[in-house]
């Protein structure tokens, strides 16, 4: 299985916003700088994540993005499912499988993907992030200048 970008890079925004030091606003073209990313994905990103409470948003002079709850309510299985348009693992009704009527493998699929989100599920953002210290570094967040919410 592997996650689309979308989930992949909503994953990347949140880790950013939730070592961001506490009233520390970030940009959308910082993060586009930040992690390379096109200033249209971390907008569809920021907004998504806006709708749904994991990201604060301030718009105008002064604004900019900050986590919009603690990292340890935001739940990794439901990012992933929340941010993922489609789980399925196989396609088969596209184009129609001549196996599926006695085929075995969708269902088998399917429980792989339930053990992988009940993994999943077991961890948060302030699991992702158990090292801020190291994520800022990497980020190059230290060296920015605070800016208040």
């Amino acid at each position: 299985m592997q996650l689309t970008r979308y989930t992949d890079y909503g994953l990347r925004v949140l880790t950013m916003l939730a070592v961001l030091p506490e009233g520390r606003l970030t940009s959308i073209d910082e993060m586009c700088s930040t992690f390379g990313i096109s200033r249209n994905h971390v907008n569809k990103i920021v907004h998504h994540l806006g709708k749904l409470g994991w990201a604060y948003t301030k718009r105008g002079k002064g604004g900019g993005v900050c986590l919009g709850c603690a990292p340890e309510l935001i739940n990794l299985a439901e990012v992933v499912q929340t941010l993922e348009s489609n789980m399925s693992m196989v396609e088969c009704h596209s184009p129609a499988c001549s196996l599926q009527p006695a085929c075995r493998l969708q269902g088998i699929l399917a429980a792989a993907a339930q053990a992988f989100m009940t993994s999943l599920g077991q961890y948060t953002l302030a699991d992702l992030v158990a090292a801020p210290e190291e994520i800022t570094q990497v980020l190059n967040i230290i060296s920015l200048e605070p800016k208040t919410a």
